[in-house]
């Protein structure tokens, strides 16, 4: 009887340890104590932290303006909240307190917003829409990472008390995907449009034509997509977009306030067009589809007449698709194209791309030839890029063109982290961490005014790259750190804080199911 009661006070006394051990750990993976305001990414241009959390609970709302864009970011929010709280939060322009997203005149700008938080709610004030809705995306680092799991979460869902002031640095915070190298769906698409909004991206520049890969339906040469789409990389299947798939990517990112830039790319990177019509060939032999992944060997016929109609249909065709102010057409490259022809071919393609009422972006080759009025260049050398080729970028930013910098040994997504990297490139070198986001874009052009630098743009190619695993791989944790050199003042940039801020962040990424990679630079 006695080793009963022993075997009994035993097991009692595990199931106690047991308890008390789940509890403990509970806590603090549930966020007991608030994320404080400083603490999210990208850092914020002003904080005052003070007084009482707010708590959401079961009787929280979120209360809007009586308009439609307040109440789709309302539901956004809504949406978010909804499954890891399992709490109703309604969405109404009546009652008080709860969480309010509302419209008003200050000193936000375009994207900016103030959150103020404190015991009876929290307020998210903004000029504009895109404010509130990158006010929300704030909102979201200070809950718990488990917010954003799809399963009900014990909370408790706390939000410190205090305010952020916030406003971007720059206006052009983007990401370019690759999608003729190898082929993404309109649903990976939207699942990084979601990746990127968290970290106020503003800018998805779409790469959607290339050697091995024409990823646009034009009605007017239907072969660009049927026959230049039908392969990828390797040789697999590849793809395309209908209008109307592209017009679902454009509504989708627009509903995450990103605009998409199309990217045509030209007169090199043609092989995909070059092999879907004979005529555009200066031999008018059409080349085989290509699926490997030199770059330098194709060109357009600068010489022929039909070479500026089949512009001129691309680009009318892809304006009417696009409600954003850009289009990009490419000019990196063009190795097969004399200097010359380039030239020829840059004046009379950028006339086009206004003729459709778009703002030409070109990689910075543009600037070789003479960038129309307006037009922005994209930069993507690297630290031994030579100083003859630094210098022609800066006088045309001298002369008036904007520069977005995406240089290729800090940015570029598809570098290798290091030597041991399943996945990606190395030709710019190895790009680790703190490489990616310990540079300053004001001050990284040598000549170039900091007035023209329009901000930062984190291309990802994909010659290594076919799904949406490989894809999270390479742009985190580097995105995040490309989204803070544009959206936070230079005054706030500090690697040893930054890398902090950012190790808390792999608890929310693997509550989002991204795949992400575990740097040893970051105490994650």
């Amino acid at each position: 009887m006695r080793q009963h009661h022993r075997t009994f006070r035993l097991l009692g006394s595990l199931l106690l340890l047991a308890m008390g051990a789940s509890v403990a750990g509970a806590a603090p993976a549930q966020g007991a104590s608030p994320t404080p305001l400083d603490r999210v990414v990208p850092a914020p241009a002003s904080v005052a932290p003070g007084g009482s959390p707010y708590r959401i609970t079961r009787g929280t709302h979120i209360r809007v303006d009586d308009s439609r864009e307040t109440r789709r970011v309302g539901e956004y929010l809504a949406h978010i909240l909804r499954p890891s709280t399992g709490y109703r939060l309604p969405v109404t322009a009546h009652g008080g307190g709860g969480i309010h997203l509302r419209l008003a005149k200050g000193p936000f700008g375009a994207e900016g917003y103030r959150l103020d938080s404190g015991r009876k709610g929290v307020t998210i004030t903004a000029a504009g829409a895109a404010g509130l809705f990158h006010g929300v995306q704030t909102l979201r680092q200070l809950l718990p990472a488990a917010v954003e799991k799809d399963s009900v979460q014990p909370g408790p869902w706390l939000i410190a008390g205090g305010t952020i002031t916030d406003t971007p640095r720059y206006g052009w915070r983007g990401a370019m995907l690759d999608v003729s190298r190898h082929f993404f769906t309109v649903d990976q698409v939207k699942r990084y449009v979601d990746q990127l909004a968290l970290y106020k991206i503003n800018k998805l520049h779409l790469h959607l034509s290339d050697d091995q890969g024409w990823r646009i339906a034009i009605d007017s040469w239907p072969r660009l997509a049927t026959h230049g789409g039908s392969t990828q990389v390797g040789g697999g299947p590849g793809g395309y977009y209908t209008k109307a798939d592209y017009k679902e990517i454009v509504r989708y990112a627009a509903s995450r306030y990103l605009e998409v830039v199309p990217e045509i790319d030209m007169p090199g990177h043609t092989n995909a067009a070059l092999a879907s019509y004979a005529e555009l060939n200066c031999d008018g032999v059409a080349p085989p589809l290509y699926t490997g992944t030199d770059v330098g060997f194709s060109s357009l016929c600068v010489g022929k007449d039909i070479t500026y109609d089949f512009v001129d249909d691309v680009i009318r065709e892809l304006a009417a698709l696009t409600p954003g102010k850009y289009l990009h057409i490419g000019g990196d490259e063009a190795h097969s194209t004399s200097h010359e022809d380039y030239v020829t071919f840059m004046e009379r393609v950028q006339p086009l791309v206004a003729k459709y009422g778009k703002t030409v972006v070109g990689w910075h080759q543009l600037t070789g030839a003479t960038p129309a009025a307006g037009a922005l260049a994209q930069y993507w050398g690297l630290d031994g890029t030579s100083a003859e080729e630094k210098a022609q970028v800066a006088k045309a930013a001298q002369n008036g063109t904007g520069v977005i910098l995406s240089p290729a040994d800090r940015i570029y997504l598809d570098m290798k982290y290091t030597a041991d990297t399943p996945l990606g490139l190395d030709w710019a070198g190895l790009v680790e961490v703190k490489r990616s986001y310990d540079w300053d874009p004001g001050t990284y052009l040598p000549g170039a005014p900091a007035s023209a630098i329009r901000g930062v743009e984190a291309p990802l190619w994909t010659e290594t790259i076919s799904k949406s695993a490989d894809i999270e791989y390479m742009a985190f944790p580097r995105l995040a750190g490309v989204a803070e050199l544009g959206w936070s003042a230079a005054s706030t940039h500090d690697w040893e804080s930054y890398k902090v801020r950012l190790a808390a962040q792999g608890a929310r990424w693997e509550a989002l199911g991204i795949n992400y990679y575990r740097s040893p630079q970051v105490p994650w």
